[in-house]
């Protein structure tokens, strides 16, 4: 490896023909240049002792040395450097973990103890890039264990599972300060959702992680935090969560879409009084099939879309009686399921169909509860809550990486706009938001 670093550095220029001194030489042609000598002289480009490692020590080194240049304030050999009272004092081999694998770089010295190199710091043992890997990683639902089985396969570095967790554990800060960050003053719509995850408190159990999740009035969404709950939760739970939103700013949300959750209607009284609770109508229709057989899941979803479709309330009142004529006697389930829920299914039916499609187009929110599913089904269970909350938080940080969601949402957002500040009579004026 050595003798091969050696080599590489005596990569001449090409010399010009006319004057015979050296041209040029871009960046392009040198890349290309070490490639073909590494190639010719066997050395792998990547691996254990290939090109990249040795081209990262090089890059490291040459960092560190101009480091220790600007702290002593003159270069190596330079004379200027005697009785200066500081100077160079040899260096001490390190090895660190970067995205090429682990790099052994000899990192200078100083004979007054004083030089602190900020590209690769004292104790430090991972570039960032590796870092970020982990939390990517993390993010798409992988275990600490596979986590550095990858890392062993791919770059040959040994990173346990407790660094792992080390790295992980630095997002907690940041999610810290995203839960409690300021909120928007008023929102058009706010969905409420439940992921359930298995946690291991004593035994194994499940538990609801809550996401709450706002249409905001551009258009794009935005989710406002993550709430842990026991199952249990009543109208407490749900003051103390809105009670937190409306403390970062939340003044006003004008439609708020959830799924039968007890004590939240009463919460968002006395909370928001004038924002209205709408049942989720896909959950609705999701929790009907549960009641039905495979085979009359298509018959029962044809008959329900009239009610859910119709153009007023007393016309979904009519639609429903049909299908509790057609369908009671064989799933009174159903009928009691849509009947219970009846109060805060109807509320949308009195608005446009704009405003219906951003209600019922759950589209949203579930594309973010199925990153989350699958990064919770990958770790089978936590063993705390914090554990649980950190996968969820890391899962949506990594939403919409290139930013086409977002796009996708603002382009039908203008219609759907209007209807709002029309329905709810200018709540949504850019003065108030």
């Amino acid at each position: 490896m050595t003798d091969t670093a050696v080599e590489l550095e005596t990569v001449e220029p090409v010399e010009s023909a006319p004057s015979g001194q050296p041209a040029p030489v871009s960046d392009e042609q040198l890349v290309a240049m070490l490639v073909e000598r590494a190639r010719s002289e066997g050395l792998q480009l990547t691996g254990q002792g290939g090109l990249l490692q040795q081209l990262t020590k090089r890059v490291l080194e040459s960092a560190l040395e101009g480091e220790i240049t600007d702290h002593l304030g003159y270069e190596r050999h330079d004379a200027v450097g005697r009785g200066s009272g500081n100077s160079r004092n040899g260096s001490r081999a390190k090895t660190v973990l970067t995205d090429v694998g682990p790099v052994e770089v000899k990192v200078p010295r100083d004979t007054a103890g004083s030089f602190e190199p900020q590209i690769v710091k004292k104790r430090q043992r991972r570039l960032t890039g590796i870092d970020e890997m982990v939390l990517s990683l993390s993010a798409k639902g992988l275990t600490h264990g596979e986590i550095s089985a990858h890392l062993a396969e791919v770059y040959g570095a040994e990173v346990s599972k407790q660094t792992v967790s080390t790295i992980t554990d630095q997002v907690m800060e940041g999610m810290a300060e995203w839960q409690n960050r300021p909120l928007d003053r008023v929102y058009p719509v706010l969905f409420v959702d439940a992921i359930n995850v298995k946690i291991r408190d004593g035994k194994v159990a499940n538990r609801p992680i809550y996401v709450v999740m706002a249409v905001t009035v551009d258009g794009t969404r935005d989710i406002l935090g993550i709430w842990a709950g026991d199952g249990s939760e009543g109208a407490k739970y749900w003051l103390h969560v809105f009670t937190e939103l409306k403390n970062r700013g939340l003044d006003d949300v004008l439609m708020l879409v959830c799924d039968g959750l007890k004590g939240l209607p009463e919460a968002v009284e006395t909370v928001w009084p004038r924002t209205i609770v709408q049942t989720c109508v896909v959950h609705l229709l999701r929790n009907s099939f549960r009641y039905a057989a495979r085979q009359d899941w298509d018959k029962v979803a044809g008959a329900l879309k009239p009610v859910y479709t119709a153009p007023s309330e007393d016309a979904a009142t009519e639609r429903f009686l049909e299908f509790q004529e057609s369908w009671g006697r064989k799933y009174p389930a159903i009928v009691k399921l849509w009947s219970d829920a009846w109060a805060e299914f109807v509320p949308f039916l009195s608005f446009d169909v704009e405003i219906r499609k951003v209600i019922c187009s759950t589209n949203a929110i579930e594309s973010v509860n199925a990153r989350i599913r699958r990064s919770v089904r990958a770790r089978g269970h936590f063993p705390n809550e914090a554990a649980a909350l950190k996968c969820i938080y890391m899962a949506l940080m990594s939403l919409d990486p290139t930013g086409k969601g977002r796009k996708r949402w603002t382009m039908r957002w203008k219609a759907p706009l209007n209807a709002f500040q029309i329905a709810f009579e200018g709540r949504l004026t850019p003065s108030n938001n």
